[in-house]
C-alpha cells in the first residue's frame, strides 16, 4: 500500500516519527507521500524525506488555509522551490477550502491558478484540499484543464456524491478515500460501490482524520489498512487486489517506479 497523503512532520510526530514509520512498513506501507502545507513547514518535510529516502516523498505547494493577501509572494515562494529542488513529485497539497474562513476565497483561488500554472511548467500532478468547496473546485480544474491538458492528479479527502466523483474522473484525475470511508454516517457508503478501483488512491491525512477504530485519535499511516479493507469491502473484491490496484495508481501519477 502507498500512503499518498500524511503530514508526517511537526509536533503531532516529534516523540515517536521513527516507531511510526516502522509500524507503517510492518503493515505493508512500501511508500508515504508529504504534501506541503506553507512556508514554515518546508524545512520539517525535507527533513523527513531525507531521513527516509525511497519511503517518504515530498510535495511543494501553499494549503488553501495558508494562503493569505500575499498570495502571489507565496505562488513565487514554490516557483524558487521548484526551480531549485527536484526532490518534489507533486504541486500540493493547494486548492480551496470554504469550510474555515470565507473571506480569502479569491486570494485562494487566484493562488490555486497559479499554482497549477507551475504544475503545468514542471509537468507534475497536483494535489487537491476542496473542503466544502468541491464544485468550485472542479470548476477551476476544469478551466485549467483547457490551457493544460496533460494535467492531472488527486482530489484528496474525497467525500462527494456520485455526480462529482464522476466529474472528476472525466478529468482524468483519481479521487483519495480517507478515515471518512470508514465512518458510519460519512456517507460514502452510498458512492464508493460505483467506483472504479483504477480511479482510487488510499490516503491517511495523518495526524487527522483518523479512520475507525480509531476516530479522534492521531491518525498514522498504518491505519491505511483500515481504510482499504472498508474499501474493499464496499466495491466487493479482495483486499488484496485493491491494495494492489491502488499502488500503482499512485506509482503511476507521481512517476515513483
Amino acid at each position: 500500500m502507498i500512503d499518498t497523503h500524511a503530514h508526517l512532520y511537526g509536533k503531532k510526530f516529534e516523540g515517536d516519527l521513527d516507531e511510526t514509520i516502522e509500524r507503517a512498513k510492518s503493515v505493508g506501507i512500501t511508500k508515504i507521500l508529504l504534501p506541503n502545507i506553507d512556508e514554515s513547514s518546508v524545512d520539517e518535510m525535507l527533513e523527513v524525506a531525507d531521513q527516509n529516502p525511497g519511503f517518504c516523498y515530498p510535495m511543494m505547494g501553499i494549503h488553501p488555509c495558508s494562503v493569505n493577501k500575499e498570495w502571489k509572494k507565496q505562488v513565487d515562494f514554490v516557483s524558487d522551490w521548484l526551480k531549485k529542488d527536484d526532490r518534489f513529485i507533486a504541486v500540493g497539497e493547494i486548492g480551496t477550502d470554504l469550510y474555515w474562513d470565507k473571506s480569502l476565497f479569491e486570494e485562494q483561488k487566484q493562488a490555486l491558478i497559479g499554482q497549477i500554472t507551475l504544475a503545468a511548467e514542471h509537468d507534475l500532478p497536483i494535489v487537491l484540499h476542496c473542503r466544502d468547496s468541491i464544485d468550485e473546485t472542479i470548476e477551476i480544474v476544469a478551466e485549467q484543464k483547457n490551457k493544460y491538458p496533460s494535467l492531472k492528479g488527486i482530489f484528496h479527502c474525497f467525500t462527494g456524491d456520485l455526480e462529482q466523483y464522476k466529474k472528476i474522473v472525466d478529468l482524468d484525475f483519481l479521487v483519495g478515500l480517507g478515515g471518512v470511508a470508514t465512518f458510519k454516517n460519512g456517507g460514502m457508503d452510498k458512492v464508493i460501490p460505483d467506483m472504479n478501483p483504477s480511479k482510487i488512491v488510499l490516503e491517511t491525512d495523518s495526524p487527522y482524520l483518523a479512520p475507525v477504530p480509531f476516530r479522534g485519535k492521531r491518525n498514522e499511516p498504518a491505519y491505511t489498512e483500515y481504510v482499504a479493507e472498508k474499501v474493499a469491502d464496499l466495491l466487493g473484491m479482495p483486499l488484496s487486489e485493491l491494495k494492489k490496484i491502488t499502488a500503482e495508481n499512485a506509482e503511476e501519477l507521481f512517476e515513483l517506479k
